[in-house]
Protein backbone atom coordinates (compact mmCIF):
# COMPACT_ATOMS: atom_id res chain seq x y z
CA UNK A 1 0.00 0.00 0.00
CA UNK A 2 1.22 3.49 -0.85
CA UNK A 3 0.61 6.00 1.95
CA UNK A 4 1.12 9.68 1.14
CA UNK A 5 2.49 12.03 3.78
CA UNK A 6 2.42 15.77 3.14
CA UNK A 7 4.60 17.95 5.36
CA UNK A 8 4.44 21.56 4.20
CA UNK A 9 5.69 21.58 0.61
CA UNK A 10 7.32 18.15 0.95
CA UNK A 11 5.52 14.95 -0.07
CA UNK A 12 6.68 11.54 1.14
CA UNK A 13 5.55 8.11 0.05
CA UNK A 14 5.54 5.44 2.74
CA UNK A 15 5.34 1.92 1.41
CA UNK A 16 3.36 -0.30 3.79
CA UNK A 17 3.57 -4.03 3.02
CA UNK A 18 0.11 -5.61 3.00
CA UNK A 19 1.31 -8.26 5.46
CA UNK A 20 2.17 -5.54 7.99
CA UNK A 21 -1.47 -4.50 8.20
CA UNK A 22 -2.28 -7.79 9.90
CA UNK A 23 1.01 -8.39 11.70
CA UNK A 24 1.05 -5.07 13.54
CA UNK A 25 -2.22 -5.57 15.43
CA UNK A 26 -0.56 -5.95 18.85
CA UNK A 27 1.58 -2.87 18.27
CA UNK A 28 -1.52 -0.89 17.24
CA UNK A 29 -3.40 -2.15 20.31
CA UNK A 30 -0.52 -0.93 22.49
CA UNK A 31 -0.74 2.51 20.88
CA UNK A 32 -4.47 2.56 21.64
CA UNK A 33 -3.86 1.58 25.27
CA UNK A 34 -1.33 4.41 25.62
CA UNK A 35 -3.81 6.92 24.16
CA UNK A 36 -6.63 5.58 26.37
CA UNK A 37 -4.95 7.49 29.23
CA UNK A 38 -5.36 10.79 27.40
CA UNK A 39 -2.87 12.75 25.33
CA UNK A 40 -1.39 16.22 25.14
CA UNK A 41 -2.35 17.47 21.68
CA UNK A 42 -0.43 20.70 21.17
CA UNK A 43 -1.80 23.07 23.82
CA UNK A 44 -4.81 20.98 24.85
CA UNK A 45 -4.93 17.78 26.89
CA UNK A 46 -7.51 15.40 25.42
CA UNK A 47 -8.72 12.95 28.06
CA UNK A 48 -10.40 10.57 25.61
CA UNK A 49 -9.05 10.98 22.07
CA UNK A 50 -11.55 9.93 19.42
CA UNK A 51 -10.58 7.98 16.31
CA UNK A 52 -9.57 11.05 14.30
CA UNK A 53 -7.59 12.52 17.19
CA UNK A 54 -5.78 9.20 17.65
CA UNK A 55 -4.81 9.27 13.98
CA UNK A 56 -3.59 12.86 14.36
CA UNK A 57 -1.45 11.77 17.31
CA UNK A 58 -0.09 8.84 15.32
CA UNK A 59 0.57 11.13 12.33
CA UNK A 60 2.82 13.18 14.59
CA UNK A 61 4.73 9.99 15.45
CA UNK A 62 4.85 9.15 11.73
CA UNK A 63 6.44 12.55 11.08
CA UNK A 64 9.04 11.88 13.77
CA UNK A 65 9.84 8.53 12.16
CA UNK A 66 10.27 10.16 8.75
CA UNK A 67 12.46 12.97 10.07
CA UNK A 68 14.68 10.47 11.91
CA UNK A 69 14.90 8.18 8.89
CA UNK A 70 13.16 5.40 10.81
CA UNK A 71 11.31 3.58 8.04
CA UNK A 72 9.91 0.91 10.37
CA UNK A 73 8.23 3.50 12.60
CA UNK A 74 6.84 5.34 9.59
CA UNK A 75 5.36 2.11 8.19
CA UNK A 76 3.82 1.11 11.54
CA UNK A 77 2.24 4.53 12.03
CA UNK A 78 0.96 4.68 8.45
CA UNK A 79 -0.57 1.23 8.84
CA UNK A 80 -2.33 2.32 12.06
CA UNK A 81 -3.94 5.27 10.27
CA UNK A 82 -4.90 3.19 7.23
CA UNK A 83 -6.59 0.59 9.42
CA UNK A 84 -8.37 3.02 11.74
CA UNK A 85 -9.58 5.31 8.95
CA UNK A 86 -10.77 3.01 6.15
CA UNK A 87 -10.19 4.53 2.74
CA UNK A 88 -7.42 6.84 3.94
CA UNK A 89 -4.60 7.23 1.43
CA UNK A 90 -2.43 9.59 3.46
CA UNK A 91 -2.15 12.52 5.82
CA UNK A 92 -1.38 16.22 5.56
CA UNK A 93 0.55 16.90 8.76
CA UNK A 94 0.28 20.33 10.35
CA UNK A 95 3.71 21.69 11.25
CA UNK A 96 2.52 24.99 12.73
CA UNK A 97 2.07 23.55 16.22
CA UNK A 98 -1.58 22.50 16.09
CA UNK A 99 -1.78 18.72 15.93
CA UNK A 100 -5.57 18.95 15.58
CA UNK A 101 -5.11 20.59 12.15
CA UNK A 102 -3.52 17.46 10.69
CA UNK A 103 -5.85 16.09 8.01
CA UNK A 104 -6.49 12.54 6.89
CA UNK A 105 -6.55 12.29 3.09
CA UNK A 106 -8.97 10.19 1.07
CA UNK A 107 -9.05 9.31 -2.64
Amino acid sequence: MHFKVIVGEQVYAVEVPDALLGEAQEFHARLDRDMDRGWQMSRAFVAQPDRLQRCQIVADKLLTGLMQGNEATAMLMASYIALRMPGAIGVDIDTEGEMQNTEVLYA
